[in-house]
């Protein structure tokens, strides 16, 4: 099946074809580590994690690579200021790679909780100063850029491309809204590849300019091109990020003589009671604090609930609603592996049929973009089928059949199911909670074999109090929370 994208540069969907056949090099802006990661985090890790995956289940092997920002990106994005690492290890008291480090564990502890796969190769800045270097050596003997004062920067009049991504015309660009404007610079648009370290600033290196630290453009576009190589197919990341970040990667590659990304794909916002998340509305939410109160298997049914390209909303009632959903999935999909440990030998092809056709609508919404909603609905109309089926027997063929699909497509595609996936912690305690539960129920077994129905009945009423009910059917017991 063909596989379709929306191409931010072309600003239309368009049909995937990787540069190598059965092969995608895929690059993900990753987190700039300085800070515990945030809802906005959540959605772009857990969006791109789903394409990957997907990618995956067609057939493709994914070389996935998501880089580590541990210097240069300064407060505000800007050319000048505080490096938001350095600031936070004043603050913290702790050296710079303390800070990177301490928040990079961080960053990897809760998308482990949210059952992102870790990236095939997660390079740090710092681990590629002579990279950076190199590059911008490059775009200096092509005339696209210019030493001043010791810091390096890009000329963008040199590149009549640059706004292309964005489709921002370079005469339309305000001058000091994302870009400082400084004297030492041939246009006030031009943008650092390296600056110099001011006395006292705490990341330095020794450069051709003099000691200093890369601009934070430059990092991406020398790692992308490092362990993907030119032409490689996918670039990712948030809308926020397409201008400047994005387009600065492009000018720098390509003024350098190196094809870039062929395919762009962005993810959107992330909104809390209507508002974007942030810290001066008092609307800004840490993963940390978050998983506290909702479950990350629930969070992620969040996201993947909406498309990646619309605008997510997180409120109270949206978790609520997750939560039943989720539960709905999940309950169907244990029900139907405990009912394959003695499903009789009968044949049931109507249902391994409508199986069947929910496994391709499911498929072709994914190749539509990644159309995870849609995905989604698919998934709880194989639901209704399934649970309307277990009301009855249901053969062993078709049990496999429901439980391979809710283990590929809810599981190994959507990251539903922590056990599918590379959650061992949880799939540990599902695991865990399925033997205790068999337990329980036994114990209510021979209760009500014994005809001590006043056990029997407190048991069930103590498991009501704690979340759980109890559903005896005529082919057995069943339990969900």
């Amino acid at each position: 099946m063909d596989i379709h994208l929306y191409d931010t540069k072309q600003r239309q969907k368009v049909r995937f074809e990787p540069a190598v056949p059965g092969k995608v090099g895929m690059y993900l802006c990753g987190p700039t580590v300085y800070s515990d990661a945030h809802l906005g985090h959540a959605k772009k890790e857990v969006a791109f994690d789903v394409v990957r995956r997907y990618l995956t289940h067609a057939g493709f092997e994914v070389r996935y690579v998501s880089n580590v920002t541990d210097v240069g990106h300064l407060v505000d994005d800007a050319d000048d200021g505080e490096d938001k690492i350095a600031r936070r290890a004043a603050l913290e008291k702790l050296e710079p790679m303390e800070i990177a480090d301490k928040y990079f564990w961080s960053f990897v502890d809760d998308m482990g909780r949210l059952n992102v796969l870790r990236p095939s190769i997660n390079p740090r800045a710092t681990g590629h100063i002579p990279e950076q270097i190199r590059l911008i050596e490059e775009l200096i003997a092509a005339g696209h850029a210019y030493e001043s004062n010791g810091s390096v920067y890009f000329d963008v009049r040199s590149w009549p491309r640059y706004g292309e991504l964005s489709g921002r015309r370079l005469d339309d660009q305000e001058v000091g809204t994302r870009e400082d404007v400084r004297d030492e610079k041939r246009d006030p648009r031009d943008f650092a590849l390296w600056k110099r370290a001011e006395r006292g600033h705490l990341m330095r290196w020794e450069s051709p300019w003099g000691e200093g630290f890369p601009g934070w453009h430059i990092e991406c576009s020398a790692m992308s091109l490092k362990y993907l190589g030119e032409n490689f197919d996918i670039h990712g990341g948030g809308m926020d990020l397409e201008f400047p970040h994005h387009e600065a990667e492009i000018a720098q590659a390509e003024a350098a003589g190196h094809g870039f990304a062929r395919y762009w794909m962005h993810n959107n916002m992330l909104t809390i009671g209507g508002e974007k998340m942030s810290k001066s509305k008092g609307n800004f939410t840490t993963l940390r604090e978050l998983f506290e109160r909702v479950d990350p298997m629930v969070v992620r049914f969040l996201l993947v609930s909406s498309h990646y390209r619309s605008v997510t909303e997180m409120n109270e009632d949206a978790f609520e609603s997750a939560r039943n959903g989720y539960a709905r999935l999940r309950d169907a999909y244990r029900e139907v592996e405990r009912r394959l440990v003695d499903a009789p030998d009968v044949q049931n092809p109507d249902l391994t049929a409508r199986i069947d056709a929910h496994v391709r609508a499911f498929e072709e919404a994914m190749s539509d973009d990644f159309n995870t909603p849609r995905a989604v609905a698919a998934l709880f109309d194989l639901t209704r089928d399934v649970n309307a089926a277990l009301a009855g027997d249901v053969g062993r063929a078709a049990l496999t059949r429901a439980r391979d699909a809710y283990r590929e497509l809810g599981g190994n595609v959507l990251g539903l199911f922590a056990e599918s996936g590379a959650a061992g912690a949880a799939q540990d305690e599902g695991e865990l909670v399925d033997a205790l539960m068999e337990l329980v129920l036994e114990a209510r077994r021979h209760y009500r074999l014994q005809k001590q129905w006043k056990e029997a009945d407190a048991l069930r009423e103590r498991l009501t109090a704690a979340g759980v009910t109890i559903e005896d059917t005529p082919t057995g017991t069943r339990w969900k929370k």
